[in-house]
């Protein structure tokens, strides 16, 4: 192991590669790159991190070119997550990691098409795209000679299952569950403090951006925005900073000022959390009875607000519900009929299910399937297997 990577300056409660717990199968080190900077980039390598690029965040794809993709999403997510993880001195490569691989369970259309998949699903366990996210990472992915997935470090896996915090007695998820049977990871407690940086930091890209798509899409409008909590006080302070400026311009500084006001807000309330707990390694931030990252209340609500003016204005608004019916009834189309016939699965597929031992394993296959395709992928084949014109 090169040592040289020890002693960045972390803070005492960052995940460290010294302190790692390591990869389920064992593998040479890099005398490169730390064992997260491996994790990194074996994500971004993926065949499932490259199809985010066609995968809806709200607007399917080919309503414009300007609007976030899912994997511009996560891209944005990496680079706030990063910033904050510099900040507070945590690992800033565990922390990209994790970030980068939240979304990989996805499926097209982005959340109609979930619950499409999961509406088809319901007696065979449900669809869970975090659950995906870890069965991508830890068995569909099929690259490497020596394992299925991508073999990352036990503190990337903990991250991704529990970004979202300590999984529920109740929750059906299958995979993660058996994995951690077979190398614990966990569940009921907190994940470390890279991971919950990702999350917080999830929050703040999608309804900043949202708003910005939203805006670009004319949903509402700059006083629209102006109504709410941080929007209003940044949109006011643009205007007498620039008073000529032409509007998009001002909403793209509006909206560089809120996820400003966001960010400090994480630091400030984590520094405070840090000071009365006194964490001194990961497990103490995992048995910890609250977030040691977390946004202060007072930012909690404001948040809450903003996302509910985005839901009522933007998430239901008419041509989303419209495009949302049509994506949740091609997901769904496409499952029966490949659960009916699964001979009309490609060649490969099509013989996976043929090995399947019940009607439960051979509908999560199918759902993998499916749950893999991009937009236009998606759109295609409802076209070559139903017929017609297929619009979203």
């Amino acid at each position: 192991m090169n040592t040289s990577f020890n002693d960045r300056g972390l803070a005492p409660y960052a995940s460290t590669m010294v302190q790692s717990r390591g990869r389920l199968i064992a593998e040479q080190p890099s005398g490169m790159r730390t064992p997260f900077q491996r994790d990194r980039d074996r994500i971004i390598h993926s065949g499932a991190f490259r199809k985010m690029r066609n995968k809806t965040q709200v607007f399917i794809e080919h309503e414009g070119d300007y609007y976030r993709t899912r994997l511009t999403h996560s891209l944005e997510v990496a680079q706030i997550a990063r910033s904050i993880s510099r900040a507070l001195g945590l690992d800033e490569d565990l922390t990209e990691a994790i970030a980068l691989a939240h979304d990989l369970g996805h499926t097209c259309f982005g959340h109609a098409g979930e619950d499409g998949l999961d509406d088809a699903m319901k007696p065979y366990g449900g669809f869970d795209h975090n659950e995906q996210a870890f069965r991508i990472l830890t068995k569909l992915e099929q690259r490497y000679a020596r394992f299925d997935g991508l073999n990352l470090t036990w503190e990337a896996l903990e991250g991704i299952a529990k970004h979202n915090g300590p999984v529920p007695p109740d929750a059906q998820l299958p995979a993660i569950r058996a994995f951690s049977r077979n190398w614990d990871l966990e569940l009921t407690s907190y994940a470390g403090p890279e991971a919950q940086v990702a999350a917080l930091s999830d929050d703040i890209a999608y309804n900043t951006h949202d708003a910005d798509d939203g805006h670009r899409a004319a949903f509402f409008s700059l006083e629209d925005l102006s109504t709410l909590p941080m929007f209003g006080m940044s949109l006011q302070k643009m205007r007498r900073l620039y008073r000529d400026v032409p509007r998009p311009r001002l909403m793209y500084e509006a909206v560089r000022e809120v996820i400003g006001l966001m960010i400090d807000d994480v630091l400030e309330n984590t520094k405070r959390t840090v000071i009365a707990l006194r964490p001194q390694c990961p497990e103490d931030v995992r048995k910890a009875n609250q977030p040691i990252v977390a946004f202060s209340t007072e930012m909690a609500e404001n948040i809450r607000i903003v996302h509910e003016f985005l839901n009522a204005n933007m998430y239901t608004h008419p041509s989303v519900n419209q495009s949302r019916t049509k994506a949740r009834q091609i997901v769904h189309d496409l499952f029966e009929l490949f659960h009916e016939k699964p001979e009309s699965l490609p060649p490969a597929w099509s013989a996976q299910v043929k090995l399947c031992p019940d009607e439960r394993s051979k509908a999560r296959t199918i759902s993998d399937y499916v749950a893999g395709m991009t937009d236009r992928y998606a759109i295609k084949e409802h076209r070559r297997l139903f017929g017609g014109e297929t619009v979203v």
